[in-house]
């Protein structure tokens, strides 16, 4: 009788152990099928037919990119070589980047006081189109002031100092930064070493005329103001939502004398049908946010660059890049993606490239 119970509990455990054996299989390949791994855990291919449906997605993508890469490196080989360039004033409006600007003479321009060939990169055109505006208002100039917003190691506090303008440079205080991911992709200017381009100009120069300032740009210091011209390279587009950002372009005026420039580029989300990213650590602006933005300043006395919003219909404008990005690809890869030339990119599922906002205070 005791023998009995004593193989039922051991028939019971058994079976017990055998059926989470079989739940724990079972479990494995639930996850095999519902996992987009190529391979299973056992290392074998994952041939779940929603892996099959996605997994040649990265290749296509990688595809794409590269393609995209080797087109804009021939078309920026096949333009002719800026010679004897000089600024002009081209009466720039606020608008996306495009292929056309940075065939443009103006930008071949720029490009060559920044000591860079002439790329199709919207990081170059974006510093191209701030230099443009504050060339083209009257500051770049012996004597003028200009601050800088979220500055990080871009060069044009040491250009500007090159040609005599006293500029502050502004970012977040170190630890803010390393929360917010911005140190370790170098965006930010931990100090004026990051700022300091010794290829444009020698340390006394920079250090008598560039001057570092911590700066949340959610809540301008008080005392920070009668510049010239303030500017910003996307940044604002990271201060928290889309009302955060715009009104800082608004705020920023505060630092300016009147008659003066603030100029600024962003994200802009180039489908004015699609919803768009709000309340996130990177928002997409569209075009009713700056048609706003503009109305409201107008109304105000103060003069907002004419809006257009031509994105563009040559080929590097059509081009869309796709994740991953540089820094995210094996080392190996570097031949093939270079420079990673683009004028629009994918964020989080929408098209987006660089605006530029020019506006100058009411006087």
């Amino acid at each position: 009788m005791f023998g009995s119970k004593k193989r039922r509990r051991q028939a019971i455990a058994e079976r017990e152990a055998f059926r989470a054996e079989i739940k724990a299989e079972v479990l494995d390949e639930v996850r095999d099928l519902l996992s987009l791994s190529r391979v299973a855990a056992n290392g074998v291919p994952n041939l779940s037919a929603l892996n099959i449906a996605v997994r040649n997605i990265d290749a296509a993508s990688l595809n794409l990119k590269f393609f995209g890469y080797e087109l804009g490196r021939k078309l920026a080989a096949a333009l002719p070589p800026p010679t004897n360039t000089a600024p002009r004033h081209v009466g720039l409006d606020s608008k996306p980047s495009t292929q056309a600007d940075m065939e443009s003479d103006w930008a071949a321009h720029w490009c060559g006081q920044l000591l860079t060939p002439v790329l199709f990169h919207r990081k170059l055109w974006e510093l191209a189109f701030v230099l443009q505006a504050i060339y083209e208002q009257g500051h770049m100039r012996p004597g003028a002031r200009g601050l800088g917003f979220g500055c990080g190691e871009e060069p044009i506090p040491s250009y500007l100092a090159s040609h005599g303008v006293a500029v502050t440079v502004t970012d977040l205080e170190a630890a803010e930064a390393q929360a917010a991911g911005w140190a370790k992709t170098n965006q930010h200017a931990a100090s004026l070493e990051q700022a300091f381009q010794p290829r444009m100009l020698d340390r006394a120069t920079f250090d008598r005329l560039v001057d570092l300032r911590f700066v949340d740009m959610n809540a301008i210091p008080s005392d920070l103001g009668g510049y010239d011209f303030c500017w910003s390279i996307c940044a604002f587009e990271h201060l928290g939502s889309i009302e955060r950002g715009l009104a800082f372009v608004e705020n920023s005026l505060s630092t300016i004398r009147p008659g003066g420039l603030s100029v600024h580029t962003t994200e802009f989300n180039i489908d004015p049908n699609a919803p768009t990213i709000d309340n996130w650590p990177s928002v997409l602006f569209k075009r009713e946010h700056f048609i706003a933005l503009a109305d409201r300043l107008r109304s105000k006395g103060h003069h907002v660059a004419p809006l257009d919003f031509d994105i563009g219909d040559k080929p590097m404008d059509r081009f869309i890049d796709l994740p991953p990005w540089g820094h995210d690809m094996p080392a190996e890869w570097s031949k093939w993606h270079g420079t990673g030339d683009h004028l629009k990119v994918a964020v989080d599922g929408f098209v987006s490239t660089c605006f530029g906002l020019i506006v100058r205070k009411a006087g």
